[in-house]
């Protein structure tokens, strides 16, 4: 099957791979990433951020769990070294992308629920913890070695949010918290708690952002010590989170512009740690060339005389039927590529279907009761706001569909038969409602025209978002039927389409070798052969 200019070559896997991202990709990097861009990360910050928050980065389970070994061939035989290898990979991959490319990623401080198990469990430890150490206090001579070591825990916490360059605090709080002039002290019974945990608040005032200055001025107002140590754990553990969030936004304007290469290179490792990690990207890219040829050879067959051998393939377009089947509600796999957006992209699926429906029936309603919809200029928003509240979940397993449209219809059928009263006009007849309202439960069916109609609609309208140069700014022609969810849609899609575009300027070189084993199998082999003997 011949290619035609978009035939993939050496050259070809360059351009694919630094195609430019959408226009929308660079003002949202530009509206998000407000940071100062000189800000440079530092292994250990980054390595904290993985290690420490791994719990709150990857909330659905540890980054083991999305190790691309799902493939249909028997598995690899790795070592334990090779895994946690690969982890490590996948972590940083999966953990820069974030941070990159989400605005609103941040660590969050969560603690257990009090009626769990953990919950309570925490809260009897850490409660025998702090009843000890008051009852150490209150002996006489009291015993100090436990609060000492508080002492040298806040010591070190404390030092860790200085700059490298604050060698004056630095060095006063070595000098006040010195631990073995405090041991000194103890044994002549002249440890200063209060003065040592007033100096601990004063700095921790210095060190704190702005958000914590009530909490600071809690502290100073408890007069316990153990109950004020204990508080001072509970802060400086917000300050921490404050402290991770704050590295997160002085990393992202510099991962952002370095992210295309990190990805790439990332990804390279994990592949060649574990070489099953682009089967499902591979099966994915086959199932579209699949479809292609199909689609190809029904127009051939519709079109008497026409050769489809000499039809060509598009790359660009086989990976763009690609992406457009992720947004289909049956996608049940996504591509080890796509992992990184995973989430992202179930978003944009579950509210596109949202708006599906709301286009189904809005359609069916003009078609109905056009005539008396006609005079109610803000109908569109009224469908609107019926619909979304009665839509909200609905990719849940458990949510009823036909009794969500059977709510709207009904409401639809109040509202339209308000406006007509209002108006002094005849309200719509019970056959009349009756009939709206079963047209518009019959969408839940499979195959419904109306629904597939709509879905063709909004499939061209991403498609034709997708095949517009990156650099355009204006959106393509609005299909019929599609004006109600306009706004919405265009702006989804142009969500959809900065992630695309910029998956495949990461992903471009890996995609171009894909297409060329699967389209030119023959060459691709000559090629390995001469590679392996030329080595």
């Amino acid at each position: 099957m011949p290619l035609n200019d978009e035939q993939i070559s050496d050259s070809d896997s360059s351009r694919l791979s630094e195609s430019t991202a959408s226009s929308s990709d660079s003002e949202y990097s530009r509206q998000s990433f407000n940071s100062d861009s000189s800000s440079k990360p530092s292994s250990p910050a980054l390595h904290l951020l993985c290690v420490e928050h791994q719990q709150q980065l990857y909330p659905w389970g540890s980054p083991c769990a999305l190790l691309p070994f799902r493939n249909s061939s028997p598995p690899k035989v790795i070592t334990f070294d090779e895994l946690m290898a690969a982890t490590r990979n996948l972590s940083n991959w999966t953990l820069a992308h974030e941070i990159a490319v989400n605005a609103n990623f941040c660590i969050k401080h969560e603690d257990y629920p009090q009626n769990s198990f953990a919950g309570t469990v925490k809260q009897i430890v850490h409660k025998a913890f702090w009843d000890h150490l008051e009852s150490e206090l209150n002996e006489d001579p009291p015993e100090y070695e436990h609060a000492i070591k508080l002492f040298e825990e806040i010591k070190e916490i404390l030092l860790s949010f200085l700059t490298p360059g604050a060698n004056r605090m630095h060095n006063q709080i070595c000098e006040v918290l010195d631990t073995d002039l405090i041991r000194q002290q103890a044994e002549h019974n002249a440890v200063d708690i209060p003065g040592l945990a007033n100096y601990i608040i004063n700095t921790m005032g210095k060190l704190c952002a702005p958000i914590r200055d009530n909490d600071i001025k809690q502290l100073k107002a408890t007069d316990n010590i153990v109950e004020l140590l204990r508080q001072i754990f509970h802060v400086l553990d917000l300050m921490k989170v404050d402290m991770a969030n704050y590295t997160i936004k002085s990393l992202r304007p510099y991962l952002w512009h370095n992210l295309v290469d990190y990805e790439r290179t990332k990804f390279q490792e994990i592949l060649e740690e574990t070489p099953s990690a682009l089967n499902l990207t591979t099966e994915w890219i086959k199932e579209s060339i699949e479809d292609e040829l199909s689609s190809i050879s029904d127009e051939s067959s519709s079109s008497p005389g026409a050769d489809s051998s000499s039809k060509p393939i598009s790359p660009t377009l086989v990976l763009n039927n690609g992406y457009l089947k992720l947004l289909q509600w049956d996608c049940k796999t996504i591509p080890e590529t796509l992992i990184t957006d995973e989430v992202r992209l179930q978003e944009l699926r579950e509210k596109l279907n949202q708006l599906k429906v709301i286009a189904c029936v809005s359609l069916i309603t003009n078609n109905m009761v056009g005539a008396a919809t006609v005079d109610m200029p803000d109908f569109a928003d009224h469908l609107k706001r019926i619909s979304l509240p009665l839509l909200e979940g609905m990719n849940k397993k458990s949510f009823d569909l036909k009794a969500a449209l059977n709510a709207i219809g009904v409401q639809i059928c109040n509202v339209v038969n308000k406006s007509l009263s209002e108006r002094g006009l005849p309200t719509l007849s019970e056959e009349m409602q009756s009939n709206l309202m079963g047209q518009i439960a019959h969408i839940v069916e499979k195959n419904n025209p109306v629904c597939s109609l709509i879905d063709k609609r909004i499939q061209l309208f991403m498609r034709s978002l997708l095949a517009l140069p990156s650099f355009q700014k204006c959106m393509p022609t609005m299909p019929g039927g599609l004006s109600v969810i306009q706004t919405e849609i265009e702006f989804l899609g142009s969500q959809y389409a900065s992630i695309v575009n910029f998956n495949k300027k990461v992903y471009g070189p890996f995609y171009a070798n894909i297409l060329r084993k699967l389209l030119f199998p023959e060459a691709a082999m000559e090629k390995t052969e001469a590679e392996t003997s030329n080595s």
